[in-house]
């Protein structure tokens, strides 16, 4: 421990290091990953999971954490929920923790910072161990969509109605906002179904060729009053074509004619789980080390353009580390809608080749507050296959913000 310590520190006072180098170097103080796993995900309202409501659904993920790394549960300090739609999410994630076989002694608390929930999760427990509050902590991402959104029960008050536009642009139902950026930057509905259809097209050439096998963790669930267990994402529609998406009636008529329920992402129930600790102490128990944890930022933008979120953080997170695209292997961008994907994607000058390659939210479904987790589970797992190092994910966050984390792959 000494000798890499005394390296790391080496390392450190290289002249000359590279960026990348920099992010790449291994310390005993680095934030890692040791377990990144998620449920399948389920269609909203008639899927597998529909009968398993939000403290289910984390009492099944954390179980399988504590299953799968075989780590004590007594080690574990804090568990943290990233959840969008329910304001007891608090309540659930400190039962169900105790009830997967944590101790008392485990802390849980919930965090919802709209679609990048998961996210700010992973963030809040890494936060936690850079700073030395804890040494162990799980991130978890959960929603149940079957058990209705995150509307807003009335408008907001007067002073916040007669203060400014953006303010007032905070009201805004998702599907304008799309409809806005797809007006706004011209990204037609043939460029939309497009994109989608190749996002399904992705999802399912991965599904069948067993690329989601190490993320997903099946679970056993009753449905309809009955056990089932579930291995597969239900929202996978194989043969979609872009003839076939062409045919589809627009979603939101009020706002627009380009965004559609076949290249809008699907109502999803699911969870995703993220186990980590210092490099050093997983060392010390014998984890594996899947991945470093680099950092992660958020940034704001006009809430009526909120899906365009990624082209301003993204941006902020690679300055932050002195990064290019060109640096990203992998980058995993949640696909809200297609018109904010097809944006973000000519923005950031992604080649479509690194992004989201076993397809996105469109195909596979979007929990909103488990996506955020869903895609380190997912990019990590893609890295691994593709033997790549760096990791990008990004979301789109209602109400006008934009997140992204950055992360090493370390099992090339």
């Amino acid at each position: 421990m000494a000798a890499q310590r005394l390296s790391s520190i080496v390392s450190q006072l290289t002249p000359g290091q590279t960026p990348l180098a920099k992010i790449t170097s291994q310390n005993p103080d680095d934030v890692v990953i040791t377990l990144a796993i998620r449920t399948p995900l389920a269609k909203g309202g008639k899927g597998g999971l529909k009968d398993t409501p939000l403290d289910g659904l984390v009492f099944k993920i954390l179980e399988q954490v504590v299953r799968k790394s075989r780590i004590d549960p007594q080690m574990v300090e804090d568990i943290c929920l990233g959840n969008v739609s329910d304001a007891k999410a608090a309540y659930y994630v400190r039962a169900a923790c105790l009830a997967a076989g944590f101790p008392s002694t485990t802390a849980a608390s919930s965090v919802n910072r709209f679609c990048s929930s998961g996210l700010k999760a992973v963030q809040d427990i890494a936060n936690q161990i850079m700073t030395g509050s804890i040494e162990i902590g799980v991130a978890v991402g959960a929603e149940h969509m079957t058990s209705g959104g995150d509307r807003l029960t009335r408008p907001f008050v007067d002073e916040i109605v007669n203060s400014n536009q953006d303010a007032m642009d905070c009201l805004m139902p998702m599907g304008q906002t799309s409809e806005n950026v797809g007006k706004d930057f011209n990204i037609s509905r043939e460029q939309q179904d497009r994109y989608a259809a190749e996002s399904y097209r992705r999802a399912e050439a991965a599904q069948k060729a067993g690329w989601f096998d190490d993320e997903i963790t099946p679970i056993t669930v009753k449905v309809d009053g009955k056990d089932v267990t579930l291995t597969r994402d239900e929202g996978i529609r194989p043969g979609t074509t872009y003839e076939g998406l062409a045919k589809i009636r627009p979603a939101f008529p009020d706002f627009g004619d380009r965004s559609t329920g076949g290249n809008s992402s699907q109502v999803t129930d699911g969870a995703a789980a993220v186990l980590l600790m210092k490099r050093s102490k997983a060392l010390e128990m014998n984890q594996p080390i899947l991945a470093k944890f680099v950092g992660a930022t958020v940034a704001g933008l006009a809430p009526r353009i909120m899906g365009i979120g990624p082209s301003i953080a993204v941006p902020k997170l690679l300055t932050k580390y002195g990064l290019t695209m060109d640096d990203i292997d992998v980058v995993e961008l949640n696909e809200a809608f297609a018109s904010m994907a097809v944006y973000c994607k000519d923005a950031l000058k992604i080649p479509y080749e690194k992004m989201n390659p076993r397809g996105g939210a469109i195909a596979l479904g979007h929990p909103l507050g488990c996506t955020g987790a869903r895609q380190i589970c997912t990019g990590l797992s893609e890295c691994r296959r593709r033997k790549a190092k760096i990791l990008l994910t990004t979301m789109c966050i209602g109400t006008g913000m934009g997140m992204a984390g950055l992360f090493v792959n370390e099992q090339l």
